[in-house]
């Protein structure tokens, strides 16, 4: 006791030792830490709470106690996981008192998960609530791109995981590699990779950054406990809200993190994840060398099919030049058959013309009987006349008509008389001549109707309405011309 109290020799009275606060905070301090010295303890996080200044409170409890806790700020960044109520871990530190609260506390410095079991039933837990809302459906993921022309790499800076995706990319199919470096495990880990896809995903590609085609969120191998950053809830929203579609590559191909049920492509390895993103340059050329080779022959084999094709309609097609010969020597034959149709049809014409002519009476005979029956028609209208007269006048004696009603009726009379004349007149041949028209006769008496005629005729006979000229025709130059010598 005496080196535990080193002024418990001092007294009021009596053998009771007297001390101060302070000496016994202290004592109670240095027995503590004295005696436990760096401990782990085991146990599950309750009543935790970030303060402003940075340190981090909570309490470990298991079915018999409860031990508070404290995590000072300097040793966040370290801590090993993020804290969270109903979590099992294992926390590494010391034992300590304070005074002011009469209260003894465990100061962290590192906190583990307790067990693989209790992390993958956390996982789990986690797992089935982000599956019932559908983060995991396979309608939602994107297909990636044939060929990006830029990929986003979220991944650590440092190590060999970066160091292959872009080796794998520049061997494959050159493209421009955009990296977003983040911490892959730790304190803070998960909000730097939730910060980086999200911070991917709102490039538009204005500011001059390209925006990635496709992303690849990948880290090397470790523990559960080194890949729990990527079974952060926050990290899996993120890539479950991102555009772009996301390839996972964490860890070996055993191992399984639930960014790899969220993100649209899961990739065995960060290789592999390369492999996926971009095809094989050499092989893609290949590819399209076969294909131009198999376009090339195809379209050689379709012109030769066409030709033999064309070589066949045109073997079944008759001789042009032949064809336009024998149309020609046609067109030949018909224009001399028309030439000497033509001169035989207008003698047919001219000969039937001829004997209709011939058959026509002779303008004065047609006078003549004009005159004969217009004389006729004069002497029985006269007699007739008189013969009506006769009675007309032998009827008024009778009946005393009086001399005006004989009068109107004899006007009536002559004006049909005069209408009837009238008409014979305007059928008569010599109205005909009257109005300018000559009729012409050759010394027979027949009228010539045509020019060829009259030419031929050594006299003709001009007829026109007051009277007849005899002429003839004179000279050879003259009768081409069809003139006359009257």
């Amino acid at each position: 006791m005496d080196e535990q109290f080193p002024d418990s020799g001092r007294a009021l009275g009596g053998n009771t030792p007297e001390f101060s606060v302070a000496e016994i905070s202290g004592a109670i301090r240095r027995v503590l830490e004295g005696t436990f010295g760096r401990i782990r303890v085991r146990g599950e996080i309750t009543e935790f709470m970030r303060a402003r200044s940075g340190h981090l409170y909570f309490a470990l409890k298991d079915e018999g106690g409860k031990l508070s806790s404290v995590v000072w700020r300097g040793t966040v960044p370290r801590l090993g996981l993020k804290p969270e109520n109903g979590v099992e871990v294992i926390a590494t530190g010391r034992i300590s008192s304070y005074g002011e609260r009469s209260s003894y506390q465990m100061v962290i410095d590192r906190l583990e998960y307790a067990g693989e079991g209790a992390l993958l039933a956390r996982i789990e837990r986690l797992r089935l609530r982000l599956a019932a809302e559908g983060l995991f459906d396979a309608d939602r993921k994107q297909p990636l791109p044939f060929l990006p022309r830029v990929i986003g790499v979220v991944t650590s800076p440092q190590g060999a995981v970066l160091h292959d995706i872009r080796t794998t990319i520049a061997r494959r199919f050159p493209h421009p590699v955009l990296v977003w470096p983040v911490a892959v495990q730790g304190e803070g880990a998960a909000e730097q990779i939730a910060h980086a896809i999200t911070g991917f995903d709102a490039i538009t590609g204005a500011g001059g950054v390209p925006r990635p085609d496709v992303l690849i969120v990948a880290r090397g191998g470790g523990s559960l406990e080194d890949l729990m950053a990527f079974n952060d809830e926050a990290v899996l929203r993120a890539v479950a809200a991102c555009r772009i579609p996301v390839i996972s590559a964490v860890g070996h191909e055993t191992d399984t993190t639930l960014v790899d049920f969220v993100s649209d492509c899961r990739a065995p390895t960060p290789t592999a994840a390369a492999e996926m993103a971009v095809p094989v340059r050499a092989e893609l050329e290949a590819a399209l060398a076969q294909r131009d080779a198999r376009l090339r022959g195809g379209l050689g084999r379709t012109l030769q099919l066409a030709r033999a094709r064309l070589d066949r309609a045109a073997a079944g097609l008759p001789d042009l030049p032949a064809v336009v010969e024998n149309a020609r020597r046609r067109l030949d034959d018909r224009a001399y058959r028309l030439d000497l149709a033509l001169p035989t049809r207008m003698e047919q014409l001219r000969s039937r013309l001829r004997n209709a002519s011939d058959r026509l009476p002779a303008p004065q005979m047609v006078l003549a009987l004009r005159r004969a029956d217009l004389a006729r028609v004069d002497a029985a209208c006269q007699q007739a006349m008189a013969g009506f007269l006769h009675r007309r006048v032998s009827i008024l004696r009778g009946l005393r008509v009086p001399p005006a009603m004989l009068v109107a009726q004899l006007r009536a009379s002559a004006s049909r008389l005069a209408g009837a004349a009238g008409q014979l007149a305007s059928l008569s041949p010599q109205a005909v001549l009257e109005r300018g028209y000559v009729l012409v006769t050759d010394s027979a008496g027949r009228p010539l109707a045509h020019a060829a005629q009259a030419r031929r005729a050594k006299q003709v006979t001009l007829t026109f309405a007051d009277g007849q000229v005899t002429a003839r025709p004179v000279g050879a130059a003259d009768r081409q011309q069809g003139h006359l010598d009257l």
